[in-house]
């Protein structure tokens, strides 16, 4: 069963792009390494709902797995994203 990722973003936003290039070759690599399809990357524009500019407006970029209740936001690096995805242990 395959999973989504939903990256919270706007345009314009210089640390979407850096949040963006952080996430795509941890993906990438868990596909390869479980050879399936793996997690599919959703980016969501939050300008066009209001309530998720309330919700994530001052903290994007933001991610969250679908199937879990908690999110990840910024600042994050490869690490916390792959402990969020339950890739590896905590430090």
């Amino acid at each position: 069963m395959s999973k989504t990722l939903y990256l919270y973003t706007t345009l314009g936003c210089h640390l979407c792009e850096q949040a963006l290039a952080i996430v795509q070759p941890i993906l990438t690599e868990v596909a390869f390494i479980k050879d399936e399809a793996g997690i599919t990357l959703e980016l969501v524009e939050i300008s066009e709902q209001e309530a998720l500019v309330a919700k994530y407006g001052i903290r994007i970029p933001v991610i969250r797995l679908s199937g879990k209740d908690e999110d990840l936001g910024w600042p994050f690096d490869a690490g916390a994203v792959k402990h969020y995805l339950m890739l590896e242990p905590s430090i």
